[in-house]
């Protein structure tokens, strides 16, 4: 799996995380392969780099994190593959030209908008959860919601419609 994280205002890396059989760890960290073990110790996590070994403290939850290590605390913020392509679906408004479609497969937690009402550019219509993070999609350009094909609570599929927008005068 591959992870997005920056620490502090550093640069953004990109670390590559696969566990091999027998619980090995495979890392690499923007294209070089480095050598690492973690284990959890105690409410901190043991982490071996080469051969130097840190004790980490994470506070938090979800991508923003405060670590502490060596008596210093910074902040970092870490985002994996997964969540970055949902976020980016989110933002684009999961639109192709007149329908909000589902980015990813997931559920249906809220709908924003009623049939028949008007709404504007990159206003947020629907919230869909996917991977444990709900995605706000929004309309890519304004006019009258059309069709609504989806109930709070239904499971979608990945480019699934969930309404259409038309131009005012399409009401139905």
């Amino acid at each position: 799996m591959r992870y997005y994280v920056t620490i502090g205002a550093g640069e953004e890396l990109a670390i590559d995380v696969n566990r091999r059989p027998g619980g090995r760890l495979e890392v690499t960290v923007d294209g070089r392969e480095v050598e690492v073990d973690a284990v959890d110790a105690d409410g901190a996590v043991s982490v071996k780099v080469g051969y130097r070994v840190f004790d980490l403290w994470l506070e938090g939850d979800g991508a923003k994190l405060r670590v502490t290590a060596d008596g210093q605390r910074t902040a970092a913020f870490v985002q994996s593959e997964r969540a970055r392509v949902a976020t980016q679906a989110s933002r684009s408004g999961g639109s192709v030209g007149d329908e909000i479609c589902a980015p990813m497969p997931g559920r249906v937690v809220k709908l924003l908008v009623e049939l028949g009402e008007h709404v504007g550019p990159k206003t947020p219509v629907v919230v869909v959860e996917a991977m444990k993070m709900e995605n706000e999609l929004c309309t890519e350009g304004g006019g009258v919601v059309t069709e609504i094909g989806v109930t709070v609570g239904e499971n979608v599929e990945s480019g699934a419609v969930l309404l259409r927008i038309g131009a005012p005068g399409e009401e139905t």
